[in-house]
């Protein structure tokens, strides 16, 4: 997914500041920090579809587009790891944001990066290896994590017959563990989006609905586009040729996921004016919040001004609401030490979310993965600039997302205490 952020964001910082100030009233024992919020005594639990493979559910996002040259995939290149896809990843042609911790996987390919300060070889994996996405999946699995959205993009030309793959890939790897997928359409820079989703949905993704593992809900089998009503020049769609698109797949028996702008509902900032007919004919909405929030203080902030307005609209209209959940941008700083997340799972569980989604499971390249990442400097290149897990000073294992991804799943779905305070152990 691209960190798309706001053209106009004056007027929701004037009003995060006004939710901050009032807040202030109410202060932490921990330093001064924001108190998170109550949970309110109207708060929304309707639920407008019942529990299903995503409602009630804890989804990732999943990307699954890194490859190497010799992993045996059509594109037979760094996809994602560097710039220049033909050439091995290296301090001056790198694409990622996180290191990941690859002890888990059989096969790892080469880099031009100096050996980690371990004295092991800065080695990276590829999505395309059945080991790899099977392990991925087997995490998903063991953390409690209910199901991925593969994402999908523009199908056409180089990375096609990539993309292909890994569906099937995807297919057999959530069959063998248990856990359930959908497919996911990014349409950004999709030109011909109108006609060609629909075709690629007939002849190719269409068939997947047919296992077992693939998500349903209402009894219907799920797919979600992202990025209907953008406020940016990669995402040209009229509100008409949107609708167009939700109403055909609904015309197929599909349950529709929309991963809209934040301020889809006010139709303003990173949203186009004139859409709210076209997100309101989806049967889920799910607000994108990278680039929006990085701390505990702006999550309570759209607690109050953005996702309690939004669930209310929801309610309204018999919509279903999965907001993101984000780890928090590792290089940035942000994750102090998954605080911010948790803040995140209890805001969206205390506000009556129908469902969450994580951003994302694999996204080393913009450092929002949950996925096992270097969890010290033992564990980068020597020389680099990665941030490592235990970035704040406390250490903690290469699974520590996966695992406070587990319990805040458990957390929302009742299973253990709402609680503010992050129970996760760090080892």
């Amino acid at each position: 997914m691209k960190n798309i952020r706001s053209k106009n964001s004056t007027t929701f910082c004037i009003a995060a500041m006004m939710v901050v100030a009032l807040s202030c009233s109410k202060k932490s024992s921990g330093g001064g920090d924001v108190t998170p919020p109550d949970k309110p005594k109207d708060t929304i639990d309707l639920t407008p579809s019942p529990v299903g493979d995503v409602v009630g559910k804890v989804v990732v996002g999943y990307q699954g587009w890194f490859a190497a040259i010799g992993d045996g995939s059509p594109i037979d290149r760094y996809w994602h790891w560097a710039q220049t896809w033909e050439q091995q990843p290296s301090p001056t042609n790198v694409a990622i944001a996180s290191w990941p911790d690859v002890r888990d996987y059989t096969k790892t390919f080469p880099t031009k990066y100096a050996n980690l300060n371990n004295g092991q070889p800065a080695n990276v994996f590829s999505s395309f290896s059945d080991q790899t996405i099977d392990v991925q999946f087997k995490w998903m699995k063991q953390y409690g994590i209910d199901g991925a959205a593969l994402q999908r993009f523009n199908p056409s030309g180089l990375e096609g017959p990539v993309r292909d793959a890994m569906a099937a890939k995807t297919k057999i790897a959530a069959e063998a563990n248990g856990v359930k997928f959908y497919i996911m359409y990014d349409v950004s820079g999709w030109k011909d989006m109108q006609s060609e989703i629909k075709t690629d949905w007939t002849n190719k993704m269409s068939v997947y609905t047919a296992s077992p593992a693939y998500a349903k809900q209402n009894g219907k089998p799920v797919v979600c586009i992202w990025g209907f009503g953008f406020s940016d020049d990669n995402h040209p769609f009229t509100a008409a040729q949107c609708q167009d698109v939700i109403k055909w797949f609904k015309s197929k028996g599909c349950y529709v996921i929309g991963g809209v702008p934040t301020h889809w509902r006010t139709e303003d900032s990173d949203s186009k004016p004139a859409f709210l007919s076209a997100y309101s004919a989806l049967d889920m909405i799910s607000p994108w919040m990278v680039g929006r929030i990085g701390n505990k203080s702006e999550s309570d902030s759209f607690y109050s001004s953005v996702n309690r307005p939004d669930v209310a609209y929801c309610k309204a209209h018999g919509i279903d609401y999965q907001p993101c959940v984000l780890p928090g941008d590792l290089q940035q700083h942000q994750r102090a030490h998954g605080d911010f997340m948790w803040r995140q799972f209890f805001n969206m569980k205390s506000v009556g979310a129908q469902g969450l989604y994580i951003s994302m499971f694999d996204e080393y390249n913009e450092g929002n993965q949950i996925a096992k990442t270097a969890e010290s400097q033992d564990f980068v290149p020597a020389g680099s600039s990665f941030v490592t897990l235990d970035e704040d000073g406390t250490a903690c294992s290469a699974d520590y997302y996966l695992r406070l991804t587990g319990d805040g799943a458990k957390m929302f779905k009742g299973l253990i205490p709402l609680t503010p305070t992050r129970p996760t152990p760090v080892k």
